[in-house]
Parts: C-alpha cells; structure tokens; sequence
C-alpha cells in the first residue's frame, strides 16, 4: 500500500528506484588498557592511522573536485587537528589502546562543541565520519559505507559524509535520502551539484525496509513509498515535463516580459568551471576561495599560487561578472594561521572578515593576487567581504582594496540582520550587496544551519527571512546599486521568482540548478513575481509562504 513520507526536498528531479541502506557505523573499541612499555607503539600506530585517514580523503577530494574538494580537505585537516592528537597521546599514555584513544578523545571533542552552544554540531557528521575512518583503519575493519550494488538505487542513510557524497556515481545512485541534515548541510549542497535528487531531514526513513522501491521527489520533499503504476506515471510525466521545458529554455535570465536576471555560478575552485559554463551562466555570483587555504592550516598560500587559481576561474568568463569572496575563515572553517583556538563561540566570535582585518597581510596579499589575475583580461571583477555588521566594516574593507590598487567593485555580503537592517548605510561605502542566505536565516533564527532537528527555521521561505531580503534590495534600488542572492534559496525555481519579485538583481547557484531557476522565470512576469513575494510575506510560515507564492504564480 502507497505511503507518503515529507521530509526537506534539497536537489531536484525525481528518482524510482529499490532502497539500499548505508554500512552501519563503526562499532565502538574495547577498553581494555595495555601495558606501559607498549604506549610508544600504539601512539605510533595512531600517527600512521590519521596520517593515512587524511591522505585518503585528500586524495577523494582530488578526484571529486570543486566544492567538494574543498569540504573534503577541511576534513582532513580535522583529522590532524593537533590538539585532538595531543589528547589521543595523553589516552594512550594512560594505557589505552591507539583505537580506543581516538574514540575517547573524539568524544570528548564532540561534547566540547555541544558544550559550546552547539553552533558546531552541525560538523558533528564530518567528525563522525573522520573517527570512523581512522578507528577501522586501526581495527582492520573495512569502513562502512556505500553499499556494493551492480543495480541502480536510492540510497539511505541517518546521514551522509562529505566523503561518501562526494564520490557517489549517478549511474547508480539514483537519489538519496537522510534522516538528518538540512537545507544548506554539505551532504545537500554535493548533492545540487551532483544533479541527484535529494530529500533530507526525513525522521524514520531508516525504517523503510531493503529492498523497498520508492519515489523521491527532490523538488517537494516528498517519499512515496510503493507507489503504485499510477503514482510512478504521474511523477514520470513530471519529470519528463521538467526536462523537456528545461531543455527550450536557454540563453540569458529574464522573466516573460523582458525584465533581466543575470544568472550566476556558485563555484568552489577551478573545478567546478566546466560545469557552470556548461549550464549557460552569465558569469560567477560566488567564487569561494577556501580551497586554496584549506591545504595548509599553518600559512597562507602564496601570492603566486593564488594569481594561478584565481585567473583560471577568470579566463572562464570573458566579458562576464566574476564576484570573488575574500577567504571566509572561521567558525566551521578554522585556520591555525588565522582563527583563535579558544573561542566559546565561534560563529559569533572572530570570522570571515574580522579576522582578515586582524590579519591585514593576508588580506592584502588576496586582494594583490586578485588584481594581478586579472590583468589584462576583459572580465568584470567584483570583490566583496563577508560576514560584514556595518558600515565600519564595510569602509574597512573598501579601503583595503583601494590601498592594494585593486581594480573592480567592492561589495559586502548580506549575513547578519543588522547588515539589511542597514543596508543604505553599508551602500555609502560599497558598490553591491550579495546575500549569503545560508547565513541570514541561521543568525536571523538562532538556528544552525546543519541541524536538522531546526531545519524549519533554516527554510529560506521564512517570512522573516524575505522581509530581510526585501529591506536590503529595497536600500539598494534607493542607492542605485545592485543586491543579488548568492545563498542556497537562489537555487529554488519558486523562490527565484519570488526574490526576483523582492528586487533582488541577480541569482547565484549551483551549476546544475540554473536551467529550473532560468525556465521558471521565463515562465512569468516582473508584476507576477512581485505578487508572489507580497502574497508571501504576508503570511506566517514558510509552508503558507510556499504556497501562497505558487498559487499566485499558478494563477489559482
């Protein structure tokens, strides 16, 4: 009999298919406790383990690419953390054994960051997986994890590592669902870029038996669970009817009557390029540029190695806007370089640019390599900052550019209410604004943005969340200047129309989403898409915003 599950539609597309359950977790070590003379050995063999566990997921980044690359690389950088191997030494001085040491001392980290406000629990999957790794290598235990299969399938899990999304291959994953996670966690954000349906924080979806075919539908966050042939028809037909309207619309963005929407690329590194140029961008609405600081937790890349990577991503758009994001360090991105060690709370505490202001040397040399990969090249260079509170910061951050010669617009990122709530005022001082919305809603909310059990305040459909959107592109239109979206929701065809209808300016997503977002807004006018936003503001939940907004856009 058909059942259907909702849980948090994060990557679109439909996928049928047999369930197929992630490898349970490692089981927990002994504690059995061993001899003095024989600590020595079993710090070695902790050494090797971690040494090893990081050289894998490097190398898993390496052939992944982009994005990923970059979150797989901070997590071997976890795995090397020198304080949590301090403390593995420390356990197995004591006489514990090199794989009940990690385990101990993992968890002690663990509850140090729920003992810090929890901001960081989100990360909890990627230490999770990072432990896993190193205590199977010790225990000689394969690491569990995708399941073999010759037959394609939709796989399930509590939750998935950047490790394992990383490498999934589509031929055989046909979508995935998790218990946990949400929204904007980096198990969705590979998934968008993967182009796999996806559906997240589904309580119970562990339960669903081996074996059992059911419907994911990345779009609405709905699991039928044994559908019947009508069922499977039906979504069939849609996701044909998705493609085949995908596949007309090309060219650049813009709604039915001609009023333009410039839309952009999210990339990560050089890597994710090819995919972005493929997807017919207009050019990047957020270059990350952590790749190229990830690699070595002790220093900052240099200048040169810099100007090579950034000028790659540059070459990629001639005549088109590239919007590069100065290092975003921090929080759940530390850098002994750059970041305290010590902080209660990291995400309120020194990030982003903050500490690129305490560091002004760095900041410096990021903003020199940029202008010197430009050179010469007819691209639109923008640079912005993020995480900026005010119009201090902004000021701040103009006038680093300015002193390192650099030739294009500076901007500020949108992440902290009090910088909508100012917007004007930061404008004074810089030429753009682009909204990270990621950010906004967890600030806004109070809400991690990796913790599933708050995922309804991390829906960028929240009310709230649009009267920010709107407070900051309505300061900018009165500044004439521009405010795009570079955060997750631009990636919502709906919502697209809807901050479009908000006077945002441009969008900025995954590669893969930028066909939905472009047919969709083909599909109606400015004054449509205005009436959606109003419809949507004036209710009280994100699920009424959702609705509301589509039936306006449906003609209902």
């Amino acid at each position: 009999m058909e059942t259907t599950l909702r849980g948090v539609g994060v990557s679109h597309g439909v996928a049928i298919g047999e369930v197929r359950h992630m490898g349970t977790a490692v089981l927990e070590p002994p504690a059995k406790q061993i001899a003095a003379e024989e600590a020595e050995r079993e710090q070695g063999r902790a050494h090797q383990a971690v040494e090893a566990v990081a050289a894998d997921l490097m190398a898993r980044g390496n052939l992944a690419g982009g994005e990923a690359q970059a979150v797989l690389e901070a997590q071997a950088l976890m795995a090397q953390d020198p304080e949590l191997m301090a403390d593995v030494e420390r356990r197995i001085a004591v006489g514990s054994t090199a794989e009940r040491g990690v385990y101990d001392a993992f968890a002690s980290y663990r509850a140090l960051l729920a003992g810090a406000g929890e901001y960081l629990a989100g990360r909890v999957a990627d230490l999770d997986d990072v432990r896993n790794r190193i205590v199977a290598r010790l225990l000689g235990v394969p690491m569990p994890g995708v399941p073999d299969s010759d037959e394609p399938y939709v796989l399930i899990a509590r939750d998935l590592a950047p490790a394992d999304t990383a490498l999934l291959d589509p031929a055989l994953v046909l979508g995935f669902v998790t218990e946990e996670g949400g929204p904007t966690s980096h198990s969705a954000i590979l998934a968008r870029a993967l182009g796999v349906p996806a559906v997240v924080a589904l309580p119970g979806a562990g339960e669903i038996a081996e074996g059992t075919v059911i419907a994911v539908d990345g779009s609405t966050g709905e699991i039928f669970v044994d559908p019947d042939a009508a069922k499977r028809a039906e979504l069939e037909a849609s996701a044909a009817a998705r493609k085949a309207a995908l596949s007309v619309s090309t060219g650049p963005g813009a709604t039915s009557d001609g009023h333009k929407v410039p839309l952009l690329a999210n990339v990560g590194g050089p890597g994710d390029v090819p995919a972005a140029v493929e997807a017919g961008a207009e050019g990047v609405g957020l270059f990350r540029t952590e790749f190229l600081f990830l690699d070595d937790s002790e220093r900052a890349p240099s200048e040169e190695k810099q100007v090579e990577a950034y000028r790659k991503v540059l070459e990629a758009f001639p005549q088109g806007r590239v919007v590069v994001r100065v290092l975003d360090a921090g929080a759940d991105k530390p850098l002994d370089f750059l970041t305290p060690a010590d902080e209660p709370n990291p995400a309120l505490g020194v990030r982003g640019l903050r500490s690129l202001l305490d560091h002004p040397d760095v900041l410096r040399t990021q903003l020199t390599a940029l202008s010197k990969a430009a050179a010469g090249l007819p691209v639109y260079l923008e640079v912005m900052a993020p995480m900026v509170a005010d119009r201090a910061d902004a000021k701040a951050f103009a006038d680093a550019c300015r002193e390192a010669g650099l030739n294009a617009k500076f901007g500020a990122m949108v992440e902290i209410p009090s910088a909508a709530l100012r917007a004007r005022s930061i404008l004074q001082e810089v030429e753009f604004l682009s909204l990270g919305t990621n950010d906004l809603a967890q600030y806004t909310f109070a809400a991690d943005r990796q913790v599933g059990a708050v995922s309804r305040l991390q829906d960028p459909w929240q009310p709230a969340l649009l009267d920010l959107v709107a407070l900051s592109a309505e300061g900018a239109k009165a500044e004439g200047k521009s405010c795009g979206v570079c955060g997750e929701a631009a990636a919502d065809p709906l919502l697209a129309c809807v901050l479009t209808g908000l006077g945002v300016t441009s969008l900025s997503m995954g590669a893969a989403s930028i066909p939905y977002v472009r047919s969709a807004l083909a599909k109606h006018t400015l004054a449509q898409c205005e009436r959606a936003a109003a419809a949507a503001r004036a209710t009280d939940s994100a699920e009424e915003a959702r609705k509301a907004a589509q039936a306006v856009l449906s003609g209902e």
